[in-house]
């Protein structure tokens, strides 16, 4: 087997993995909140700690790929994340699940930057580089796609944690392929990581975060929060300023002049402003909202997260005609259409399933279609030594703006359910009372009459969804102005 066929073999494993995590976890998330009893914060937390941890190591690891090798980096990050992972899995309580999968995101973000550079730079020639992409982007949308009924078959054979351990011996088999054909090499020698930048993003993103999720509980105070958005805000100003005074920062802002580049990164954003955080939410909806069962939740979100493993090769053959500026704000205006379909079906009965299911398919069908050009433009609109870096900001945008977006929409979710349960509920006056229903409901625990507890949970899936539609559509629209694909008469390539 030649090395570039193991090497590609090996990302496309640690891709595979990568998609798994975070297709297969949510359809999970019901049933960990039944065994282990936690909250609808807790929920969010196991899930946003994966992401801010891997939002916290992106750029890091994206300077050291340039600066000291891809192959090293990207073993031991995968190594890391099947660690991580049995530790997971082997977690009885939410508190040692919630630090096991901040761990596993770290490792997780500095393999996926890691694979991404392998890419860029083992298959140096064009064509090959674009079909090595398109085979990354479909065994990652394999990962993506198959996680939700992967994640249901798992809890009707085994248990939750195998969703965990099936890492493991992944890791095993990517970490023989990478040694055997990963070209250990590296763009630089010299400098070393931004340390102090690391540590400023990471706070700047935590403390909203934890603001956004933690910030509608009874125990925080009107000065606790305005404490926290302070140091959050200053360290999101002290990073900007240190990026730009830094001798060698992690992110080079110059790169945003490039058109393609900047683009790209709004095509990033408006995914993870709409179709990843919504899958954290959407099986809570499935089960509780529509009344489904855990194995008819997972088959219909694969509806959701089908169309990841099957577009992507049509995404590509489109790529190669249409100007990114084109190709990237269609894919998100069809998120948006799916979503806005899937709004549009709440609150009637007969049209509610066939609703969803389409509107699901609308939305997987988009992302597919901008996932991949997305990565190729970030990454392929700068320079060749800096791929890492690229990779690195583009990986950043898209888990921070996760990170973000998982906090957003849960706080939206419960704001909506709290108005639904204000109008169902005009006697109510305890506002702390009325929180804590509406975080119950949110979670999907009827602890209400189920006339009152699903025109709630409706009210509070209506705003999310509209949030997403909204949001995904004005990326659309600011990827079109950056890119202005009408200025330099490309709307078409040509050969």
């Amino acid at each position: 087997m030649k090395d570039s066929v193991k090497a590609l073999a090996a990302v496309c494993v640690a891709a595979m993995m990568f998609g798994l995590e975070i297709s297969s976890i949510p359809v999970i998330l019901p049933t960990l909140e039944t065994l282990l009893d936690i909250q609808f914060s807790d929920l969010q937390w196991i899930m946003n700690a994966y992401t801010l941890a891997c939002t916290t190591v992106l750029m890091a690891v994206g300077t050291l790929v340039d600066r000291y090798g891809r192959k090293a980096l990207f073993i031991l990050s995968v190594a890391a994340f099947g660690l991580a992972s049995l530790a997971c899995g082997l977690s009885g309580s939410a508190a040692i699940l919630i630090i096991a999968r901040a761990v596993q995101g770290a490792s997780g973000g500095a393999m996926l930057v890691s694979q991404i550079a392998i890419l860029s730079r083992q298959f140096p020639l064009a064509r090959e580089r674009s079909k090595a992409f398109a085979v990354w982007g479909i065994v990652f949308g394999a990962g993506l796609g198959l996680g939700p009924i992967i994640g249901t078959g798992i809890l009707a054979l085994a248990n939750w944690k195998w969703v965990f351990l099936i890492h493991v011996p992944l890791a095993a088999i990517t970490c023989v392929l990478a040694g055997a054909g990963v070209q250990a090499s590296s763009e630089a020698s010299t400098g070393k990581p931004d340390g102090l930048g690391m540590v400023l993003l990471a706070s700047a993103v935590f403390g909203l975060t934890y603001l956004i999720i933690q910030g509608s509980q009874p125990d925080m105070s009107i000065l606790q929060a305005g404490v926290i958005l302070s140091l959050s805000l200053l360290a999101c100003v002290a990073f900007v300023v240190w990026q730009r005074v830094a001798r060698q920062p992690m992110m080079d802002f110059s790169v945003f002049r490039i058109r393609g580049f900047s683009g790209a990164l709004l095509g990033s954003a408006g995914m993870n402003f709409s179709f990843w955080p919504l899958m954290i939410y959407l099986p809570i909806y499935l089960q509780a909202g529509i009344g489904l069962g855990t194995g008819e939740a997972g088959v219909l979100m694969l509806a959701y997260t089908l169309p990841t493993l099957f577009v992507p090769p049509l995404g590509e053959r489109l790529a190669l005609k249409l100007h990114p500026g084109v190709m990237i704000p269609a894919g998100l205006l069809v998120i948006g259409a799916g979503l806005c379909l899937m709004c549009a079906s709440i609150g009637h009965i007969d049209l509610l399933l066939p609703g969803m299911a389409v509107g699901c398919l609308l939305a997987g069908t988009g992302l597919g279609l901008t996932n991949t050009p997305v990565t190729n433009t970030s990454t392929g609109s700068v320079p060749a030594t800096r791929a890492g870096m690229a990779s690195g900001m583009d990986m950043s945008v898209r888990m921070t703006s996760l990170a973000i977006n998982i906090a957003v929409m849960g706080w939206i979710l419960v704001q909506g359910i709290s108005a639904g349960l204000r109008h169902a509920l005009p006697e109510s006056s305890d506002g702390s009372m009325l929180q804590a229903a509406a975080q119950a409901v949110a979670a999907g625990k009827q602890t209400l009459p189920a006339a009152t507890f699903h025109m709630a949970l409706d009210h509070g899936f209506t705003w999310v969804l509209l949030y997403g539609v909204a949001s995904v559509w004005v990326a659309a629209l600011a990827s079109v102005l950056v890119f202005k694909p009408w200025a330099s008469g490309v709307v078409l390539k040509t050969a």
